[in-house]
């Protein structure tokens, strides 16, 4: 006998849950399960330009690290393309995946940084890194961009960060520099939220 539709409940939605960076991102959680885990390599070795390490937490709407959240990281080369745009240097994938350290909440990767990048109106864009994340308690995927505090020219006349008014909410996408390392929190709420871009 086959039940009625009408009878069924609707099944329980879901946040992406607790476990998003163990699927996501196993080695980075600990399990080494995979030869070659998708995300773990954005440039490959013989990318061109400056090779840097970006850091960084992101924390929620009271200040404390959220530790099981998964970032997607992408960006063009050097040269401001990206791979599938134009040519790119052999094994450069543009692509890769971070999770924080689970007692810090302290997220790193490394890269080279990024060139200038066209945009639909053939304006350059200021070197940047796109990055896509979720966790726990978020429904659809969150989109920001790491912009480089020593950049200060061409994050003036980049046409993204010129939509945002207030410069308080444009200095969240501004990553700060130490040498080759780029420091970049995330806040997901609150007076200190970061851009987050619907796209």
């Amino acid at each position: 006998m086959v039940q009625s539709l009408n009878y069924l409940k609707e099944t329980a939605s879901q946040t992406a849950g607790p476990y998003v960076h163990i699927g996501l991102a196993p080695g980075a959680a600990g399990f080494d399960i995979y030869a070659n885990e998708l995300g773990r390599d954005i440039t490959g070795p013989n990318a061109k330009g400056d090779r840097i390490t970006v850091t960084g937490t992101v924390s929620d709407g009271t200040g404390a690290p959220v530790k099981d959240v998964l970032i997607e990281v992408w960006q063009a080369n050097a040269d401001g393309v990206y791979p599938g745009e134009g040519h790119v240097e052999g094994g450069f994938r543009g692509f890769g995946r971070a999770i924080p350290d689970f007692d810090s909440g302290v997220f790193t990767f490394e890269t080279i940084k990024p060139g200038a990048v066209a945009a639909s109106n053939g304006k350059p864009m200021a070197p940047h890194i796109n990055l896509w994340l979720v966790a726990r308690g978020i429904n659809v995927g969150l989109n920001t961009r790491m912009y480089f505090g020593d950049e200060t020219e061409a994050n003036a006349a980049d046409p993204v960060l010129g939509l945002i008014e207030q410069v308080r909410r444009r200095d969240t996408l501004i990553a700060r520099p130490d040498g080759s390392t780029y420091h970049f929190d995330i806040c997901l709420q609150g007076d200190a939220e970061t851009v987050f871009f619907d796209i």
